[in-house]
């Protein structure tokens, strides 16, 4: 059974990521690039790999910070060389189960709050990762 959810449909795909996946949290991953290998572990675990939760943040705080210089180039503010974000996602359960809650934690060095902020804005509001999660997980982003 294929179940597709549209809110807004993709005219053009400019990229699609691929991976196969065995074993679940204690299994491994590969893309079909080769480019991503890893051995994937049980949050909280000793095991060998990383997971989940670890590849989401890793992906969102990239995104973010391309959406960042995306929006640096509209708003004409020059990107600091040394921006990063920190991004903590969190698995823990509530009354419908299990769930996922982020922080992520901007830092833009040089540039004045207003700047900085209006980034972060325009960044939340065009990242993909920032519109998948919008509605469904509690999500805070501060400026560092």
């Amino acid at each position: 059974m294929e179940t597709t959810t549209n809110i807004d449909r993709i005219e053009k795909v400019l990229y699609t990521g691929k991976t196969h996946t065995t074993g679940g949290r204690e299994g491994a991953s590969r893309s079909t690039d080769g480019h991503l290998d890893i051995k994937l572990s049980t949050p909280g675990t000793n095991g060998a790999g990383t997971n989940p939760e670890q590849l989401f943040a890793a992906g969102w705080s990239a995104c973010f910070i391309g959406a960042m210089r995306h929006a640096a180039s509209s708003l004409q503010v020059k990107m600091p060389a040394d921006v990063a974000v920190d991004t903590e996602v969190d698995l823990g359960t509530g009354s419908t189960g299990f769930l996922l809650q982020a922080r992520l934690n901007v830092s833009l060095p040089g540039l004045d709050r207003e700047a900085a902020q209006s980034l972060i804005n325009a960044a939340h509001n065009t990242c993909p990762y920032s519109k998948a999660t919008r509605g469904n997980i509690n999500v805070t982003i501060t400026l560092a």
